[in-house]
């Protein structure tokens, strides 16, 4: 479980194919206090810890369907990538609640500066089926782009905008994503519940 509150955003260091899956080797601050099997969302998307070195790195595997439904198989050496350890049962919720369950990609379809802020707007497409179960924005809900939890504006049926003040944008991927950028995207789980059980109801 996690919050949508980026803690840093590191660097690949290497990517190692490994038949249908692929091994990533990252560098961050808090390395050296991982451990195997702890949880980390790289991007948004939970990945086990499978090693950790004495050189300030750690490994993660990503198996096939992940990379299907995530960007994560487009990360190469140096590139960043948002990372976010497992919620702690006693401290604040900041962000909203989210799995690390990639449910799609999205692109990045307009960048625009708003005197501080900046707005991104992020463009994606699910079948009619998955709307009805949730797979979905809300104006003023909330969204995990890239792990990173925000506030939905100017909802539609295959988009959205959100807005980004300059601390995000400095300390998170957001500020290498640009028009054309494919990001990760996990909507809302009380959204999705709710779509689920009122299919139920009727």
């Amino acid at each position: 479980m996690f919050s949508g509150i980026v803690e840093e955003a590191a660097r690949v260091v290497s990517v190692r194919q490994m038949e249908s899956n692929i091994e990533l080797t990252i560098r961050c601050s808090f390395a050296e206090e991982l451990t195997v099997d702890q949880s980390v969302a790289h991007n948004g998307v939970c990945l086990t810890v499978t090693g950790t070195n004495a050189d300030g790195t750690y490994t993660v595997t990503a198996i096939r369907e992940t990379l299907e439904r995530s960007n994560l198989g487009r990360l190469q050496a140096g590139s960043p990538v948002n990372l976010e350890r497992s919620m702690r049962m006693d401290g604040r919720l900041d962000g909203h609640i989210v799995q690390g369950h990639v449910d799609t990609t999205a692109e990045c379809v307009a960048v625009e500066d708003a005197d501080g802020s900046t707005y991104f707007t992020f463009a994606y497409r699910v079948s009619p089926e998955m709307a009805a179960q949730g797979y979905v924005t809300v104006e003023k809900g909330s969204v995990t782009v890239d792990g990173v939890s925000l506030t939905v504006c100017d909802s539609t049926e295959e988009g959205f905008r959100v807005a980004i003040i300059p601390y995000t944008r400095d300390h998170t991927t957001f500020g290498s994503i640009a028009v054309g950028s494919v990001v990760n995207i996990e909507f809302d789980i009380i959204g999705k519940y709710i779509a689920r059980l009122s299919r139920f109801a009727r």
